[in-house]
């Protein structure tokens, strides 16, 4: 780390104890943008990277409401708006028992320079709860999101600050929470959230962007490599929207995904999986994965064992942070995998990021590879704004085209300021050089 930005790290570390995941997401950022520091010594000055690491605000509150059986519960609501420099806060709401708020600390964060990588008029923030959606009827989730609503659109507006989906909060919650914000605030507003159903103001290709974007960028890093996705084995974890998105644009564009996972375990098909019986499984029937062996005699589900075990050309961890570890890492290289692909929010450790960056991995951070859904969000703002609704062929084309301009960026970045090839140094040199130049150009807000 740059000498110069250590005692920044520090400072973040004493302020904000406990909240590793968050350090976590400092420390990578702080680790690649010394060569900006110095390149810039305005930004300095102005103490951007000491602004950048705190949030303009964050919001705590209770969420209480009713089960089915009268029974009364006590959850948290989270939103941190982090940074507006670009534009309105823009980032997802996450319903899990897991979150706290370090967990929306680190992927507000992250959405800061995940953002600014779009080239579009968004700043960052992040929400959620700890509330758990699975097992609840709808009338249970619905009562929750009423609640959690109830507070949050004090908060948010298309101008200030603009919601969408992440996990746990599907099209199901963000029609609850849209109905409870139109009711309150007796305005159809519909900027306010994204993410929505098509018949209320939703857009094309949204459910698909974030898998579809990984994809897209991923392409574009093999083909910086003279490679392509033809004829390779491909290896997704998780099985929920991302990965079925993922899995469904690799094999469009020429690969063959022979394994996918959830919380217990893998399935490993060689042939290549069956999108459509995965889709059955997760999206209709919201069974385990391990169901899928029941229909497909040649593939084997592997309970409570890593996903990274099984040998692939390419990765693309598509779950949840920290899911791909060290030895994970390893057992890749030594598999042939010659590129990963983030499609999830700091899904490897940064040792893991260590070994696959010297064995010769190309490498793509989430806050590049996963701005997918973002960018579509952000086009569904658009549309919203203009009363306007595009086809699925022109969303996905726009979609496309900034997915391969955030690849340019990152790319010519990285070669820029000595590091070719390294996509991690690209982006957050990319991204934090966007938000430093409109927080100098706004004064000390």
């Amino acid at each position: 780390m740059h000498a110069a930005l250590e005692s920044i790290y520090e400072r973040v570390l004493s302020r904000n104890p406990g909240e590793v995941e968050f350090h976590q997401a400092v420390r990578e950022v702080l680790d690649s943008i010394g060569p900006a520091v110095d390149k810039h010594p305005e930004y300095a000055d102005a103490r951007i990277v000491e602004r950048i690491c705190e949030p303009e605000r964050q919001i705590i509150f209770r969420v209480p409401w009713e089960d089915d059986q009268g029974g009364i519960h006590i959850n948290r609501g989270f939103r941190v708006e982090f940074n507006s420099a670009l534009g309105p806060f823009k980032g997802g709401l996450r319903f899990h028992p897991s979150v706290l708020l370090g967990t929306v600390k680190f992927l507000g964060f992250e959405q800061v320079f995940k953002n600014a990588l779009t080239g579009l008029p968004i700043g960052g923030g992040k929400g959620g709860s700890d509330f758990d959606p699975r097992g609840r009827s709808d009338r249970e989730v619905m009562r929750f999101c009423q609640s959690f609503m109830l507070e949050l659109y004090r908060h948010i507006g298309e101008h200030t600050d603009v919601p969408a989906g992440d996990m746990g909060v599907g099209g199901r919650e963000l029609g609850y929470l849209f109905g409870q914000y139109k009711r309150i605030t007796n305005r159809y507003e519909s900027g306010v959230l994204t993410g929505k159903g098509l018949s209320y103001g939703g857009a094309q290709v949204r459910r698909e962007a974030t898998g579809y974007g990984c994809s897209f960028f991923v392409e574009e890093m093999l083909r910086a490599r003279g490679e392509s996705f033809e004829g390779k084995d491909v290896v997704v974890s998780g099985s929920g929207n991302v990965a079925l998105y993922t899995i469904e644009k690799v094999h469009q564009l020429g690969g063959r995904v022979v394994a996918c996972s959830d919380s217990g375990g893998f399935v490993h098909d060689p042939k290549g999986l069956d999108l459509d019986l995965l889709k059955d499984i997760k999206e209709v029937r919201r069974e385990r994965i391990a169901e899928y062996t029941e229909q497909r005699g040649d593939a084997t589900f592997v309970p409570d064992r890593s996903v990274w075990e099984v040998p692939c050309q390419v990765a693309l961890p598509s779950a949840t942070q920290n899911e791909l570890d060290e030895d994970d890492a390893a057992a890749l290289v030594r598999g042939g995998c010659i590129a990963v692909g983030e499609g999830a929010n700091m899904p490897t450790t940064s040792a893991a990021v260590r070994v696959l960056q010297e064995a010769g991995v190309s490498f793509a951070p989430g806050k590049a590879a996963n701005a997918g859904g973002v960018a579509a969000s952000a086009l569904e703002m658009q549309q919203n704004a203009s009363r306007d609704s595009w086809s699925f062929e022109h969303s996905e084309n726009r979609l496309r085209e900034i997915m391969v301009d955030i690849h340019a960026r990152c790319h010519d970045v990285a070669e820029e300021y000595g590091s070719p090839g390294n996509y991690v140094a690209g982006a957050n040199i990319a991204g934090y050089s966007r938000v430093a130049e409109a927080m100098l150009a706004l004064g000390l807000v």
